[in-house]
């Protein structure tokens, strides 16, 4: 059997692998990049990914650079506004971060998931570099001092100087490696869907916090001429699945219910999708010849915007090491380089996400009103208050 020779092998074509294989792809790197699923690139068809992902500042800068940014730009919906409202005690609480106090850009741009994957998937076509084979995925692979033995579901095989896991939180590429996992769960579930309203969400995303979990607005561009926001909205397993399983209007009413009408009767302008949350780090984020990106290296609850940017700043650490020392592709000073910068990061990170979800689960009308009292002196304190706002954009 005849067998390819490449540089970079990347597993998992969802938003983080394929933004993977755009990045190397424009820095001169040879990608073949695989999925066993192709990817679902319009809204109403079956197995659509209805979330959406904010693309952060420094994410943007590595959009721009992998050459995606300019086919996304005109469907981004700009986040101006971090809101956060309390309403779990007597005394609500409502505190705006203003992305102006800190930049003359927004904190980022809001784009629903379909739509990345049928933009990054045109990217990769004006690649000649780039190989992607939607529907084959990856099997095994035996690492050796020089390279990697790849097989494909399809019995192909690859021979790569760096294999990529970015095949999310059941990595493949994690398992064949070795390499093991530590898995939090808060028996918790997120329905994640799209809604319009008739009050402007002017550029607000507003994260609104009572017992359960957080219900979350993002801003989405206009859908039928009136305001549009994708809902995350975090619930124990059991109330989220009953209410998925709601009658549309029922599940509207008890959306406006959660929602304290803040933004006017929400109606529902797309499916609704049901997501298992939990934390989860890898153990080791790399592996002879192989490096864990994205979900595969570490998942969190959908708060703060931190999941997909935090991916990309592992594949912005990656391909940066990869870009000053192409020669050294995969060897082990590269992938342990990789390991010492990235891994406090994602543990700060994962913990802290870790943390402010156990806060908004809070019950307990004592833990509530500790709550709304710590949003409240974080706020009050402007040099804290820009700290913060400077760490969800990813400086330390």
């Amino acid at each position: 059997m005849e067998r390819k020779t490449t540089d970079i092998v990347i597993s998992g074509g969802g938003v983080a692998g394929l933004t993977a294989a755009a990045a190397f792809g424009t820095a001169g790197f040879d990608v073949t990049i695989v999925d066993p699923t192709p990817p679902v690139t319009t809204s109403d068809a079956e197995g659509s990914d209805l979330r959406t992902t904010a693309f952060l500042q420094p994410a943007q800068q590595f959009l721009e650079a992998a050459g995606l940014w300019t086919r996304l730009a005109p469907f981004a919906a700009p986040l101006q506004v971090m809101r956060i409202v309390d309403i779990g005690t007597d005394a609500h609480v409502t505190r705006d971060f203003n992305a102006a106090d800190i930049s003359d850009q927004p904190f980022g741009w809001n784009l629903p998931n379909w739509l990345l994957r049928r933009e990054m998937v045109a990217r990769l076509t004006e690649l000649p570099n780039v190989d992607f084979r939607a529907g084959v995925g990856f099997a095994r692979m035996v690492a050796r001092s020089h390279e990697a033995l790849v097989t494909l579901s399809d019995n192909s095989q690859l021979s790569a100087k760096l294999v990529i896991g970015a095949d999310g939180r059941g990595s493949a590429v994690r398992e064949s490696a070795g390499i093991g996992v530590k898995t939090m769960r808060y028996g918790q579930k997120a329905l994640t869907f799209a809604v319009t309203h008739d009050a402007p969400h002017d550029n607000v995303s507003t994260e609104i916090h009572r017992s359960g979990g957080p219900f979350t607005l993002v801003p989405l561009p206009d859908h039928d001429g009136k305001p549009c926001s994708a809902v995350v909205w975090m619930e124990g397993g059991a109330e989220a699945n009953r209410l998925h399983a709601l009658p549309e209007t029922a599940f509207e009413a008890a959306a406006n219910d959660r929602s304290a009408y803040l933004y006017g009767p929400l109606k529902l302008a797309s499916k609704r999708t049901l997501w298992p949350i939990i934390s989860q780090i890898a153990d080791h984020l790399t592996a002879p010849r192989t490096a864990l990106v994205a979900e595969a290296a570490h998942v969190m609850p959908p708060i703060g915007a931190q999941g997909l940017n935090m991916s990309l700043r592992d594949l912005s650490c990656l391909l940066d090491l990869a870009a000053a020392a192409p020669d050294k592709l995969g060897a082990p000073a590269m992938l342990d380089t990789y390991a010492r910068k990235r891994h406090p990061d994602i543990k700060l990170r994962v913990t802290g996400i870790d943390a402010l979800n156990r806060a908004s689960i809070a019950g307990s009308p004592m833990l509530q009103s500790l709550r709304a009292k710590g949003i409240e002196a974080l706020y009050g304190v402007a040099p804290v208050r820009q700290t913060l706002m400077q760490m969800g954009l990813g400086a330390r």
